[in-house]
C-alpha cells in the first residue's frame, strides 16, 4: 500500500502509453494538424472521406514530436459527431497514434462527447466554459469527469472572454472553485486556456495582449498550483499571416517567455518552431518588442521589417555573422546547427581561452548540446539533426583528447570531471544495432559518457565492463525474439552480482508488458522499458537524479506491478478454439482448378556480386525514414509541412551517399535461391525433398475463432498434400550485404555519427531490395507462375503480387530454428557467407531469408497466440523440451 500512497498529483493522460505530466516536463507540444480549422489539407482530406490519408496527417504530427494531438471537426459542411467518431475510432486501431494522448476539440458539446465514447486511455476535452452560465458548465464537466476526461476550461463566461489580466484571474478562480468543490474535479486534471489573441494589429488596446497572457499564468500557477496552462500559440501571429518567418520568431519568443512563467502545453506546430537563440536578432528583438509591449511604435518597426522578409523562404536569410561573434557562441550554434565546417578551429581557439582542456568541454559544448537536448526533447529538433549535432561534437572533442590525455599523464590525480557514465550493449546472440547506436548519440547529446559495447556481447562482459567503469546504467538492446530471454538472465546475474545500477531495456521485440511481466521481477534495483531514442533522455536524467530517482522508480514499479498483475489476470477479448478445431478448418484449396507452376530449375541457383544499382531500384524508403523517427508515407512526407524540409535533406543526404557507395564499389550484395518438389505430410508439416533427402518444414497454425466461412490458416495449406494428385513446389531465399565494416570504423574514426547511421540504414534497406528483385525474378522467370506481371514500385510495397516470401521468425512462422532447415536446404553460408549466431541472428545484420510459395490463395497473415493443445503438438513435432519450446515460441505465447 506504501507504493499508492506515493502517487503524486500529477496530471496523467494516456493513449495506449502514459504521459505523466511532472515538475520537471517540458513543454508539450499539442499537435495542431488534425485540425479542419487550422489546417486546409486536413479539413479537405476529411471532406472528401478520404480519413486513411487523413489518418497520415495525425502519423506525422507524432512522429514530428506533438506529445498529444488535437482533432477538431467544427465545420459548416461537416456532419461533427459523425466526423469525429469515424475518425477517432480509427485513430485507436492504430498504434502509432493512438500511443498517445487525444485532445478532443470542439466548441459543440455533442461532438465532445461522441469523441469521447470512442478514445482509448486518458484524454482532454478542449473546451469547456462557463459561457452560458454555471449549470451548463458544472453539467458537462460532471460528464467529462466520469469519462475520466482531463479538461481545458476557456477563462470565458457570461459577459465574454477574458481579454485582461484581472479577468482572465478571476475567471479561472471562480470556474476552479466549482470544478473542485461543488463537481469534485481533481485539480491536476484542470487545463486553463488563458486566451491567447492577436497582437500587433495596430489596434491600441491589443498591445498588452501578450503581456496580459503571460503575467496572468503566472499568477494562476502561484494561486492554483496544480492546475495547468494551454492556448492556442498561432493566434498571436495572426495578424502576420502569410509571412511564415516571422510568425514563427514571434511564436518562439512568445513561447520563451510563456514558458518561463508557467505555460505547460499548447497547440503548435513543433516543426516550424525556430530556435528562439537562432532568430536573426533584429527580428528577434522586435519580436520581443511587440510581445512585451515595451515601446509605443513596436507594432509599426516590425511591420516595417517585415516587409524586407521573402514570405516563400522559411527562415530569415542569413549570412555568417555568426561568425563574427565570441567563439563561445560559435561553437553553440555551429553545434545547434550541425555545422562542421569550422568546428576544429573554433575548439582550437577556445581550448587557448581555457586553463585546462576539459573546460571547453563542460563549458561551450555542454552548453550547446544542453540546447540541443533541450530542443529535441520538447519536439523542436528531429533525430537527423541531433545526430549532425553529435557529429559536431565528437570532431569538437577529437581536437581535445590529446591535450585531456597529456594533462592525466603530467598529473594522474588531476580530477576530469564526474560526467556519468551509461554502457550499452546489443546483447548475446542478436547483432542488430541501429536503434542502440541512435541512443547513444542522443544519450551524448545530453553530457553522457557513453561506452557501446557493440553487438553479440556476452551477459558476462557487459557486467564486468559495468562493474569495471563504474558505470551509472546498463541499457541492453535486441532486435530478435530469443534476446528477450538473455535480457532475463543479464537481469539475474545483477541481482546475482548484487550490482545496483538501473536497467533499461530496449529494441523491437521488446515491450512494457514483457518488461514488467518477465525482467523486473529478476532484479530490484531498477528495470525501465525505453520506447525510443527521445524517451531515453527523460528516463536516464530521471535515474541519475538522487532527488527524482526514489520517485520514479517507485511510479514504474507500482506501474509494472499492475502490467503484470493484468498479464496474469487478462481475459482476452479474442476467443480460440481447439487445435483439433482449428485444424478442421484449414484452408482446402480446390486442386482440382489449380494445378502449380513447376519452376524452370529445381536445386539452387547462387546469386554473386549482385548490381547494387539495379537494387537501388527497389528501395522501399519509407522504412529508412522510420529509422530516422520521421515516418509517413513516401514520397508525401517531402512535402509535409512538419517534417518535410528535414526530410528532403535526409532523403538527398542518403542519395549522395548512395551515389558514392554504388560508384566506389563499397558493398557488395550476395543471395541464393532454391527450388525443390514438396508435399503436405501433416496437418501443419511440409516435407521437401532434395537430391533424394526429405526435410520437414513444421509450421503453427491460428486457433482465434473466426467467422465460419473463414479458415484458420497455417503456412502448410499452401502446399498440395499427396492425395491431391499434383506436383507441387516450395522455395526459398537469403540475400545479404557485405563489406560494411571497413567504412563503419572509418566513419566511427572520423567522428561521423550521422553518416554511419546512414550506412546502416541504407545497407538494410538494400538488403530488403535484394529480396524484392529477387522474388520478382521468381515470379516471373525462375518459377514463371506469375510470368505476365505488370507492377509499379508502389504495387511491389504493398504486396499485390501473386504468392509470398515469409521468413522464419516472423508472424506467419515465428519459429527461428526453422532457419536451420532453410540454410542447409539453401547452402546459405557456402553460397553467400552469412551465419547465424547462437540466437539465430542472420550475420552480417543486413541480412534476410525466407520461404518462397506460389499458391494464388497463399497470404501474408500472423499466427496469433496458441494454446497448449498446439503447444504441446508443435513440442512433439520438433523434438523439443518444454523449455525450448516456449523459448523459439514466445511471441505466440506472450
Amino acid at each position: 500500500m506504501s507504493a499508492v500512497n506515493t502517487i503524486k498529483p500529477y496530471l496523467r493522460l494516456s493513449g495506449l502509453e502514459p504521459l505523466i505530466v511532472r515538475p520537471e516536463t517540458n513543454f508539450i507540444n499539442v499537435g495542431e494538424r488534425t485540425n479542419v480549422t487550422g489546417s486546409k489539407k486536413f479539413a479537405r482530406l476529411i471532406k472528401e472521406n478520404n480519413y486513411e490519408e487523413a489518418l497520415s496527417v495525425a502519423r506525422q504530427q507524432v512522429e514530428s514530436g506533438a506529445q498529444v494531438i488535437d482533432v477538431n471537426m467544427d465545420d459548416a459542411l461537416l456532419e461533427g459527431v459523425q466526423a469525429m467518431t469515424t475518425f477517432l475510432n480509427l485513430v485507436q486501431s492504430e498504434p502509432d497514434i493512438a500511443k498517445i494522448p487525444i485532445m478532443i476539440d470542439s466548441s459543440k458539446f455533442s461532438i465532445i462527447e461522441a469523441g469521447l465514447k470512442c478514445v482509448q486511455g486518458k484524454c482532454i476535452v478542449n473546451s469547456i466554459s462557463m459561457k452560458e452560465g454555471e449549470e451548463k458548465f458544472k453539467r458537462e464537466a460532471i460528464i467529462c469527469k466520469s469519462y475520466g476526461a482531463a479538461v481545458v476550461v476557456m477563462a470565458f463566461d457570461e459577459q465574454g472572454q477574458a481579454d485582461t489580466y484581472q479577468r482572465r484571474i478571476d475567471i479561472c478562480q471562480r470556474a476552479y472553485d466549482i470544478l473542485t468543490k461543488e463537481v469534485g474535479f481533481p485539480p491536476q486534471d484542470i487545463i486553463f486556456d488563458l486566451n491567447i489573441f492577436a497582437i500587433a494589429t495596430g489596434i491600441e488596446e491589443h498591445n498588452n495582449y501578450a503581456v496580459d497572457f503571460i503575467e496572468a499564468t503566472r499568477a494562476v500557477k502561484q494561486r492554483m498550483p496544480l492546475t495547468k496552462i494551454s492556448g492556442g500559440v498561432s493566434n498571436i501571429s495572426f495578424s502576420f499571416r502569410g509571412n511564415e518567418p516571422v510568425r514563427e520568431a514571434m511564436h518562439s519568443v512568445f513561447l520563451y517567455h510563456a514558458i518561463k512563467a508557467g505555460m505547460d502545453m499548447g497547440i503548435v506546430n513543433a516543426g516550424q518552431l525556430v530556435v528562439y537563440d537562432e532568430i536573426e536578432p533584429q527580428l528577434r528583438e522586435l519580436c520581443e518588442d511587440v510581445i512585451l509591449n515595451r515601446h509605443p511604435d513596436a507594432t509599426d518597426k516590425l511591420l516595417a521589417f517585415a516587409e524586407t522578409v521573402k514570405a516563400k523562404g522559411k527562415e530569415v536569410k542569413k549570412d555568417d555573422a555568426w561568425r563574427n561573434t565570441s567563439v563561445q557562441e560559435r561553437l553553440k550554434h555551429a553545434l545547434v546547427n550541425g555545422i562542421t565546417d569550422f568546428i576544429e578551429a573554433d575548439t582550437e581557439e577556445a581550448r587557448q581561452l581555457y586553463s585546462k582542456p576539459l573546460e571547453v568541454i563542460e563549458g561551450p559544448l555542454m552548453d550547446g548540446m544542453n540546447v540541443v537536448g533541450d530542443l529535441f526533447g520538447s519536439g523542436k529538433m528531429f533525430l537527423p539533426q541531433v545526430v549532425k549535432s553529435a557529429r559536431v561534437m565528437k570532431k569538437s572533442v577529437a581536437v581535445l583528447t590529446p591535450y585531456i590525455e597529456e594533462e592525466k599523464r603530467n598529473n594522474p590525480k588531476a580530477q576530469q570531471g564526474g560526467t556519468a557514465k551509461i554502457l550499452l550493449a546489443t546483447v548475446k546472440g542478436d547483432v542488430h544495432d541501429i536503434g542502440k547506436n541512435i541512443v547513444g548519440v542522443v544519450l551524448g547529446c545530453n553530457g553522457y559518457d557513453i561506452i557501446d559495447l557493440g553487438v553479440m556481447v556476452p551477459a558476462d562482459k557487459i557486467l564486468e565492463t559495468a562493474q569495471k567503469e563504474n558505470v551509472d546504467i546498463i541499457g541492453l538492446s535486441g532486435l530478435i525474439t530469443p534476446s528477450l530471454d538473455e535480457m532475463v538472465h543479464v537481469a539475474k546475474e545483477m541481482k546475482r552480482r548484487n550490482m545496483v545500477q538501473p536497467l533499461l531495456i530496449g529494441g523491437a521485440t521488446t515491450s512494457r508488458t514483457h518488461t514488467a511481466v518477465k525482467i523486473a521481477p529478476e532484479y530490484e534495483n531498477g528495470v525501465v522499458h525505453v520506447l525510443d531514442a527521445s524517451r531515453s533522455v527523460t528516463v536516464a536524467g530521471s535515474l541519475l537524479s538522487n532527488d527524482q530517482k526514489p520517485g520514479f522508480l517507485s511510479g514504474v514499479n507500482t506501474e509494472y506491478l499492475k502490467l503484470k498483475e493484468d498479464f496474469a489476470n487478462r481475459k482476452s477479448s479474442k476467443q480460440y478454439i481447439p487445435y483439433k478445431d482449428a485444424k478442421a478448418k484449414a484452408l482446402q484449396p480446390d486442386w482440382t482448378k489449380h494445378r502449380p507452376v513447376k519452376p524452370t530449375f529445381t536445386g539452387i541457383k547462387a546469386f554473386p556480386d549482385f548490381d547494387m544499382a539495379e537494387l537501388r531500384r527497389y528501395i522501399d524508403w519509407g522504412p529508412f525514414f522510420i529509422t530516422w523517427e520521421l515516418g509517413g508515407r513516401f514520397p508525401q512526407l517531402l512535402e509535409d509541412e512538419v517534417i518535410g524540409k528535414e526530410a528532403t535533406k535526409l532523403y538527398n543526404d542518403a542519395n549522395a551517399l548512395l551515389d558514392q557507395m554504388i560508384a566506389e564499389k563499397w558493398l557488395s550484395a550476395h543471395g541464393v535461391v532454391g527450388f525443390w518438389p514438396a508435399g503436405k505430410t501433416g496437418d501443419d508439416s511440409v516435407t521437401v525433398v532434395k537430391d533424394g533427402t526429405p526435410t520437414t518444414l513444421e509450421f503453427l497454425r491460428q486457433q482465434v475463432k473466426k467467422a465460419a466461412d473463414q479458415p484458420n490458416l497455417s503456412l502448410a495449406d499452401f502446399i498440395a498434400p499427396a492425395s491431391a494428385g499434383v506436383e507441387d513446389y516450395i522455395g526459398a531465399f537469403a540475400v545479404t550485404i557485405h563489406g560494411i565494416e571497413p567504412h563503419l570504423q572509418r566513419l566511427e574514426a572520423a567522428h561521423d555519427d550521422y553518416n554511419k547511421i546512414m550506412l546502416q540504414a541504407l545497407a538494410d534497406r538494400f538488403a530488403e531490395a535484394f529480396a524484392e528483385a529477387l522474388h520478382e525474378r521468381v515470379r516471373k522467370d525462375m518459377w514463371g507462375y506469375a510470368s505476365d506481371e505488370i507492377l509499379s514500385k508502389e504495387d511491389l510495397i504493398k504486396e499485390k503480387y501473386l504468392g509470398i516470401r515469409p521468413a522464419p521468425g516472423y508472424p506467419a512462422c515465428p519459429d527461428h530454428t526453422e532457419k536451420y532447415k532453410l540454410f542447409d536446404l539453401l547452402e546459405t553460408t557456402k553460397h553467400t557467407g552469412i551465419t547465424l549466431t547462437e540466437s539465430l541472428a542472420m550475420y552480417p545484420a543486413s541480412s534476410v531469408c525466407g520461404w518462397y510459395f506460389s499458391h494464388p490463395q497463399s497470404q501474408y497473415f500472423g499466427i496469433g497466440k496458441i494454446l497448449d493443445d498446439q503447444f504441446k503438438d508443435y513440442q512433439e513435432r520438433k523434438g523439443m523440451t518444454a523449455d525450448e519450446a516456449e523459448k523459439w515460441l514466445r511471441p505466440v505465447l506472450d
